[in-house]
């Protein structure tokens, strides 16, 4: 007989940085405030550099809950029995050795973006959780968004024909002349700099749009053009463009870009059909709205409409309730974001790294290696 029960997903939280923050903190929102009734979400285990600050994560984010363990290494959280998937909130290039240890040790996975520092780390971690019959998801928050849904259903439904054109835009004034050279968006060594910390949400908004759309059938992207120019501090990317083109089956391209040294744009991410526009509302990694514009056959403006949203918490318990229900259903990859999708985004950053000769110090990526 079926229960009435939610699947409760057991988490262990590796890392205690901001991001780790924002997550764990949106997994103790209550569900029913997202219209959430068939998965809940439990953390078992924090691990930090010491017990010390992972003790302080759970006092400050998960309410002092006693029950919690606080762990001075991420080998600790693997090991734990009632975990049963680990959220990675470290450092890009740190996430191929923390995904390979927690699928080493039987735990399902949801690895922050970029994913890894190359193509080639993510193929060789896929290739283990397959094996190991494991869960694993990039978390691309972003897609299981309530706007992103809806924007999807009304860019697919026929009326505004294929897309042509998407501008995307992330960028954010880091102040970097008063940053130290060890911060993540100046070390290198951490996969500092604008494409793999900023780069991921234009890039998304282009997945969506282009390769998503029924018209594309699935086809890869055709070709990519990338620019860079390097921050005079240290030898990363401070602002980073590139072209991403559709013509197999589409005639489209999306133009992106993302810097750590001006403000974001202020046409976020604009998604450009044959009969008309959709532009999202910065910032576009979490909007508060988006706009379509409906056009004649001339191109004149015949009816737009704006479409609102607001979520109770930050809008990560979104992603955290696709991981529970994959888990809870015996799936390995999400429906709306899977491996494919993350290996193009990953593969497209490598050419652009390598159009823009972007070199990650030597021993920082672990397989292959971009040059």
């Amino acid at each position: 007989m079926a229960s009435n029960q939610p699947y409760v997903l057991r988490w262990g939280i590796i890392s205690t940085g901001r991001i780790a923050m924002d997550f764990t903190k949106d997994l103790l929102v209550d569900p029913a405030t997202r219209g959430t009734t068939d998965v809940a979400h439990k953390v078992i285990a924090v691990g930090s550099r010491s017990t010390e600050s992972a003790q302080k994560f759970i006092d400050a984010y998960v309410n002092g809950d006693k029950s919690v363990k606080a762990y001075g290494s991420y080998d600790d959280v693997y090991a734990n029995k009632d975990v049963d998937a680990v959220y990675i909130g470290t450092p890009h290039t740190l996430h191929y050795k923390n995904a390979l240890d927690a699928l080493n040790a039987g735990k399902h996975v949801l690895c922050e973006k970029a994913t890894t520092s190359n193509a080639g780390e993510l193929k060789a971690l896929l290739k283990l959780a397959k094996e190991k019959k494991l869960f694993f998801m990039e978390a691309l928050w972003t897609r299981f968004h309530p706007l992103t849904l809806e924007l999807k259903r009304i860019a697919e439904e026929g009326v505004l024909g294929d897309p042509v054109v998407v501008h995307a835009d992330l960028s954010a004034d880091f102040h970097t002349e008063n940053l130290p050279r060890t911060h993540r968006m100046l070390d290198p060594e951490l996969g500092g700099g604008a494409l793999l910390d900023l780069g991921p949400y234009p890039m998304f908004w282009c997945m969506l749009a282009l390769y998503e759309h029924p018209s594309n059938k699935k086809a890869r992207p055709t070709s990519v053009t990338g620019s860079m120019i390097k921050s005079k501090i240290a030898d990363v990317d401070a602002c980073t463009s590139w072209t991403v083109n559709f013509t197999e089956h589409l005639q489209a391209q999306a133009i992106l870009s993302c810097s750590m040294t001006v403000p974001t744009a202020s046409f976020g991410a604009t998604i450009r059909y044959k009969n008309g526009t959709i532009t999202v509302k910065p910032p576009i990694f979490c909007s508060p709205s988006f706009t379509v514009q409906y056009f004649d056959s001339q191109g004149d403006v015949v009816r737009e409409e704006t479409k609102t949203f607001k979520y109770t918490g930050g809008g990560w318990h979104y992603e955290a309730d696709e991981v529970a229900r994959c888990i809870r259903d015996g799936k390995l990859e999400s429906d709306l974001w899977g491996h494919e999708k993350s290996i193009i985004v990953m593969e497209t950053f490598d050419k652009v790294r390598r159009q823009g000769k972007y070199v990650l110090p030597q021993g920082v990526e672990k397989v292959g290696r971009v040059q």
